[in-house]
């Protein structure tokens, strides 16, 4: 047993790296489509948001296929799905095709996300210590082998169809090769509501499950916002040049990943409830310097410690999701995520409108805010009380999401 668990969490590993691999090659592509295809910065806005719609729809579905059928059926078709359809942009001629095709690869890209995480929930279970945020640092490193091979085929003139086939090819046969790996479904108890037939699906929704969705979405609007407008803010407010204010968002990434390959850590040690507390307060601490720098080195600090503080963040929300109820797990993870999604699409934009109210490092106050609150809130990481999945079954279904 010890073995396979082993086995799972190699499985585990990759199915993170992969799906961060995946969604890099489109992002390192994106400046070669878009030329192609003809259409503005402003018009891609758009296409992004229908990569998000089809990745919530995804999400959505991707947690209910989980609880259904396994992670373990469901994980690898996912990978295989969005490896596939990660093709599709580069073949796209004309707006309407990239924007199908970027509606297909979000969904596939939704579905991965959230059934990996529910199987990771699982290994973490097995495992009885928090494993989570590892996963969640190796899809960062899926990241960055994107972008080294991105640049790799940029170099050698491969045109984004060339490029993004390529990726897709190996991407399945990544999926259906790790697919051994992972666990089997746990055996749960038939899940029933007070009258005795009413399945998973039509249970209400446990409150904890909804406070743990909006701190995801308050967290992930954080994360949207330094991805979008960490360098700007240096290149506008404090006049940095291009190559130093690209800086911003690397020291912001690259203590979000080294936070995550010490947050499991910090979490078996002090507890889920301390590394959301001290993390999101540290990221206020971050970010609210990052608003009142006056100097470059300070900002930098500043967007350093907001992503080390964020970094724990999200992987302990997923998994504090997972762990509500075992047998909705991957529903539980896709409202979760879900709303997180929508945050992390979401704070681009916000902070955009609010630069027409005020200056932009004073719109970074509002993360501020955001940060504190999810550090008041933090208790809700607390394990529930045995009683809570009777309960909430016994409870209308008004809230069945």
């Amino acid at each position: 047993m010890e073995r396979a668990l082993r086995v799972a969490r190699v499985a585990t590993f990759v199915y993170f790296v992969l799906n961060g691999t995946l969604l890099g090659m489109w992002v390192v592509q994106i400046p070669a489509i878009e030329g192609r295809v003809g259409i503005s910065h402003a018009a891609l806005g758009g296409f992004l948001v229908l990569l998000g719609s089809g990745a919530f729809a995804g999400m959505q579905v991707g947690g209910r296929l989980s609880d259904r059928l396994g992670t373990r059926t469901v994980v690898p078709l996912a990978g295989v799905l969005c490896a596939a359809t990660l093709v599709l942009p580069g073949l796209a001629r004309e707006p309407w095709a990239l924007g199908a095709a970027l509606l297909l690869f979000g969904f596939g890209n939704g579905t991965l996300d959230v059934s990996m995480n529910a199987h990771a929930v699982q290994v973490e279970k097995a495992y009885e210590r928090p494993v989570m945020s590892a996963f969640h640092a190796t899809f960062s490193v899926g990241g960055v082998l994107a972008a080294l091979a991105g640049a790799g085929a940029v170099d050698i003139g491969w045109e984004p169809a060339t490029t993004l086939g390529t990726a897709a090819g190996i991407g399945v046969v990544v999926a259906l090769a790790a697919a051994r790996g992972l666990l089997p479904a746990e055996p749960t108890a038939p899940a029933v509501g007070a009258a005795g037939d009413s399945p998973v699906g039509k249970r209400a929704v446990p409150r904890r499950i909804w406070l743990l969705a909006v701190l995801a979405l308050l967290v992930m609007l954080c994360e949207g916002a330094a991805n979008d407008w960490s360098v700007l803010h240096l290149e506008d407010v404090l006049g940095a040049p291009e190559s130093t204010a690209a800086f911003a968002y690397g020291t912001y990434a690259a203590t979000m990943t080294a936070g995550r390959l010490l947050a499991d850590r910090m979490s078996a040690r002090f507890g889920p409830v301390a590394v959301l507390r001290h993390g999101a307060a540290l990221a206020a601490v971050g970010i609210t310097a990052v608003a009142l720098a006056p100097w470059i080195w300070v900002a930098l600090t500043g967007w350093a410690l907001f992503g080390l503080g964020l970094s724990g963040c999200i992987p302990q929300l997923f998994s504090a999701a997972g762990h509500t109820d075992p047998s909705a797990a991957g529903t539980n993870v896709s409202r979760v995520a879900g709303l997180g999604y929508i945050g992390m699409l979401a704070g681009p934009a916000v902070i955009g409108w609010l630069t027409h109210l005020m200056a932009l490092n004073h719109t970074f106050l509002l993360l501020t805010l955001f940060c504190a609150t999810t550090a008041a809130a933090a208790g809700v990481l607390r394990p529930a009380t045995p009683r809570e999945p009777v309960e909430s079954a016994a409870r209308p279904t008004t809230l069945s999401g």
